[in-house]
């Protein structure tokens, strides 16, 4: 699953290191572009979350109708979460110039928006099937596609980015056409290759699977996680904000830097989504002990892979920052913020596998909590405090973000003391 993540990741973070050899400008508005784009679809992935917990219970429980309910209902979320999303990513424009963000960046920021819009329903569906197949424990089909859209996306990228086989060089907008073209073959192929596995989960439709009260049971569930995410997700966007304030090589500087720490950081997503499978399917067998040493463990795990990327960080700044860019205004900054990632890798690994474990069990309102408490009240006041008030500028900006990370850490691994020393049980939704 870490591997899972980190292939997905490495989608975005190609997409950074090809645009960026074009110009600072074109990864400012590609860098602006994301933030609209996952501050207004990161609900509907978190509430789409909520097959977590459903099917991976069902799964342990040996219940495969109500799996299948799940994954059915949870198509019918995607196409009407796909559908809302699009239509307010229509505004994207008007959301940038309102957040005043750079005159010269928002036109082509909007135009890349508006380019990745098409691929919006493949991209929620292809997490609802990711979901199933992860909460089953059959990894590899999304592991070899994850693979394999790399290299689709990468031929996309050079294609429609740098302009070849007679498409001339589309920059930013161009990264946009790739990135929807990449996202729907993606779909497409995962479909292809895991319908051995899928077809049983999704013919027939099951009587009942689009019954209200479950639905809207399933949606109470997965409602807490989209609000975490996006308050997870909105205090990281509002401090890309806050760099636009600063400028332009702000802006692209912590496009760099966020790139690498999210791409490092998609190791303790994999581990936390094994952790909630793990916690999920011992609950459904009704092994409370089971669950607990896969909480144990997961937490473990990330603790050590986060040191581990947090020396690298500490260690190679500089290094990092040349390959994602050649203008030297970039690299400096990118140095002087990595290695504050590198510090907040450790308490940000720890929260995404606590969250992941709690998400196992079907606990999803505590994380939201966390989130609205370490981010909101702490961590982005204490930003603009730092980067504003105090005059720091940047680096003030992510030393508050880390702070509001030091204390989501620190109240969801209390939760998950509190909560697995208490009975284990299994979700149910069903019935009127």
């Amino acid at each position: 699953m870490a591997g899972v993540q980190v292939g997905l990741m490495a989608m975005g973070l190609l997409d950074t290191l090809m645009v960026g050899r074009i110009s600072a400008t074109d990864l400012a508005a590609v860098a602006l572009g994301n933030i609209v784009f996952f501050i207004t679809s990161v609900f509907g992935m978190g509430v789409l979350m909520a097959l977590d917990p459903l099917v991976a219970q069902a799964v342990g429980a040996g219940d495969r109708e109500a799996a299948a309910r799940a994954v059915q209902r949870g198509i019918l979320l995607a196409c009407i979460l796909a559908l809302v999303t699009s239509l307010v990513l229509l505004a994207a424009g008007a959301l940038l110039a309102f957040a005043r963000q750079p005159a010269e960046v928002v036109p082509l920021a909007t135009l890349y928006v508006h380019a990745i819009i098409p691929g919006m329903l493949p991209f929620l569906v292809f997490l609802v099937f990711r979901q199933t197949l992860q909460a089953m424990a059959r990894v590899a089909p999304i592991l070899w596609i994850a693979l394999a859209g790399n290299l689709l996306n990468a031929f996309l990228n050079w294609v429609f980015i740098w302009g070849n086989l007679g498409v001339p060089p589309l920059g930013a907008f161009g990264s946009g056409i790739a990135t929807t073209l990449a996202r729907w073959g993606m779909t497409i192929a995962l479909v292809a290759l895991a319908w051995p596995l899928l077809r049983r989960y999704l013919r027939p439709l099951r009587k009942g699977a689009f019954a209200p009260r479950p639905l809207l049971r399933m949606v109470a569930i997965g409602v807490p996680i989209g609000i975490q995410f996006q308050l997870e997700f909105g205090a990281f966007a509002l401090i890309g904000v806050f760099m636009g304030w600063i400028g332009t090589t702000a802006i692209a500087a912590h496009q760099v830097a966020i790139n690498l720490a999210a791409f490092a950081f998609m190791i303790p997503v994999g581990i936390s989504a094994a952790g909630s499978v793990r916690v999920g399917q011992a609950v459904g067998r009704g092994d409370a002990a089971a669950a607990r040493r896969a909480a144990s463990a997961a937490l473990l795990l990330a603790l050590g892979v986060m040191l581990l990327t947090a020396a690298i960080f500490l260690l190679f700044p500089e290094a990092l920052g040349r390959l994602f860019s050649v203008d030297p205004a970039v690299v400096a900054l990118v140095a002087v913020l990595l290695p504050i990632a590198g510090v907040f890798q450790v308490f940000d690994g720890l929260q995404a596998v606590a969250s992941g474990v709690l998400r196992g069990v079907g606990d999803t309102r505590a994380p939201m909590l966390a989130n609205l408490l370490g981010f909101w009240v702490l961590g982005v006041p204490l930003a603009l405090v730092l980067g504003f008030g105090l005059d720091l500028g940047p680096t003030g900006l992510w030393w508050g973000l880390a702070a509001g990370l030091l204390a989501v850490a620190v109240l969801l691994l209390a939760r998950v003391r509190s909560r697995f020393g208490r009975e284990l049980r299994r979700l149910e939704i069903e019935g009127d």
